[in-house]
């Protein structure tokens, strides 16, 4: 089983980490390749580029002239404790034994428009590029060009036929793969919560429970459909009504 994720705004680079153990990024050729494209542009355009606020745009532009290779654990962090959004509270990785990191290494994959995707454990430097925006650079009119036959054929190397891939990405970043292309089954799980006597995906609940879902994977070993839909974190559950074969609907 493989699991996909979004990565995160915001970036935790202050906490102490709980493991010395850290590995490389296999993509580091187009990382700075992209990098040495987005170094031109200056906080004004990147502020137009990403609508971010000038301060944003002042710190993002200074984190990409700050760009330096090699990474190492000086200048760099594992990707699953810098990132520090709603997914990431729900995954919890610091409280992840460390004798389960290396199957959360096999596991899990983070979809990221800077580092193509990235295995949990490996070195980033701060960096904040959707991958959604239009950024042209060669040939390419935007990121999904430049990215989505390389991720799609690397997953492929990565899986065996039929082997489960589990879609927790937004549709932001999961529009990076070719699904169709996968040799892998792409199973999608959504969230939805009771509100005002209605079922909804509230943004909020819906990015944690991503993150708790890959917590329950590796809590229990899960490798099934039907692991799967033993997802009882937080009080969801799943529901066969509203579910199809290859979406399975949690609700709470």
């Amino acid at each position: 089983m493989k699991i996909i994720i979004s990565p995160a705004k915001s970036l935790d680079y202050e906490t102490a980490l709980p493991t010395d153990q850290y590995s490389l990024s296999k993509f580091m050729k187009e990382t700075r390749l992209i990098n040495k494209v987005i170094k031109t542009k200056s906080p004004k355009e990147l502020s137009e580029l990403m609508h971010i606020s000038d301060n944003l745009a002042e710190l993002n532009w200074k984190r990409n002239k700050e760009f330096k290779t090699p990474f190492t654990p000086e200048n760099a962090r594992p990707a699953v404790y810098a990132f520090n959004g709603d997914v990431y509270q729900g995954l919890d990785a610091y409280s992840i034994p460390e004798d389960k990191l290396d199957v959360l290494q096999a596991q899990l994959r983070i979809l990221s428009g800077l580092y193509g995707y990235l295995k949990p454990l490996d070195l980033i430097q701060p960096y904040r590029l959707e991958m959604g925006i239009s950024l042209q650079f060669d040939a390419y009119k935007n990121l999904y060009e430049f990215w989505k036959p390389i991720l799609t054929e690397s997953l492929n190397k990565e899986m065996v036929k039929d082997e489960l891939l589990v879609n927790l990405a937004s549709k932001e970043y999961a529009s990076a793969i070719d699904f169709k292309k996968l040799k892998a089954k792409v199973i999608t799980p959504e969230f939805k919560d009771y509100k005002n006597g209605e079922l909804k995906i509230i943004s909020f609940f819906a990015k944690k429970a991503r993150g708790l879902m890959v917590r329950y994977i590796l809590d229990t070993g899960a490798q099934t459909i039907d692991d799967l839909k033993g997802f009882n974190y937080e009080n969801y559950k799943f529901d066969e009504n509203l579910s199809k074969a290859e979406n399975l609907i949690f609700t709470r």
